[in-house]
């Protein structure tokens, strides 16, 4: 569908050669939002909010270098024969949350283990913070005009995206071109995960662990569909989808590894701390 192009301005400040981009604001935004959450919940069932502090200090940046080197190898061709700061350049966007994600469980692996204390645990504590820091993420990719979906037909426009706010039609309007936001539709579904999982959370004191595997489940299904849509995907090989595959692998993964915990009984405690009877 035909539209007239009036993007928004990628950049929020400029101070003198400085340029400061909502992309990163964004993320950054993101990020301590959930570091907030995290640490709320940590004091209130009885944890040092130290614990969870120390972990994003150090995740942060092993997260971010790992989302750029992931990014930059499934990228590989883009890169090559081009100037090498371009591999830096996170600010123009390029970053692939699987890899923040690898980085991210890593770190907080090695934490958890030198300090003696449950990595199931934090890993639950951090679940919801985790999706709800990349609901708003995604809006960093609308802002960059990234991460969208092909042209929509007139009638899906008139059907759907006509009741969007216009800004966002505005931003998706790129060449002349209306495409999918489907960096609303992974936020949108983003945010229903995270209310899932406050609920699993609180209502129904899962074991230990589940919270966070029901997270990866959660993404995984969300994004196996919506990466389907867009156009800027990474490929494995052929017409192989890397976000789809490790999509799948992820969902198989996380059940499989839920039900191997409870049969060997290494599940033995719930979220909130009391032994499974």
């Amino acid at each position: 569908m035909a539209c007239t192009p009036e993007a928004l301005d990628r950049v929020l400040l400029q101070l003198g050669p400085l340029s400061i981009y909502w992309y990163g604001v964004i993320i950054a935004t993101g990020a301590f939002l959930g570091l907030w959450l995290a640490t709320k919940e940590s004091e209130r069932i009885g944890l040092k909010k130290d614990y969870m502090v120390d972990i994003v200090v150090y995740a942060i940046p092993v997260a971010i270098v790992c989302a750029r080197i992931y990014y930059v190898l499934f990228e590989w061709d883009r890169y090559v024969g081009g100037p090498w700061w371009d591999v830096f350049a996170i600010w123009e966007g390029g970053i692939a949350i699987h890899g923040a994600l690898i980085g991210a469980v890593l770190t907080a692996y090695i934490y958890t283990k030198l300090k003696g204390i449950s990595f199931w645990m934090m890993t639950d504590i951090a679940a919801p913070s985790i999706i709800l820091g990349q609901a708003i993420g995604r809006w960093g990719n609308f802002m960059n005009q990234e991460a969208h979906g092909g042209p929509v037909s007139e009638s899906f426009y008139n059907n759907y995206m006509q009741y969007l706010p216009d800004f966002i039609n505005q931003q998706m309007c790129i060449g002349g071109t209306v495409y999918h936001p489907t960096f609303l539709y992974e936020s949108l579904w983003n945010i229903g995960g995270f209310i899932f999982l406050l609920i699993l959370r609180h209502k129904f004191n899962p074991r230990r662990g589940e919270v966070f595997l029901s997270y990866v489940i959660w993404y995984s299904v969300g994004r196996f569909f919506i990466e389907g849509m867009r156009t800027d995907s990474l490929y494995l090989f052929g017409e192989i989808r890397t976000a789809q595959l490790i999509s799948v692998v992820l969902v198989i993964g996380a059940a499989a590894l839920m039900i191997y915990r409870r049969k060997k009984g290494l599940a033995n405690k719930y979220y909130n701390g009391k032994k499974v009877k």
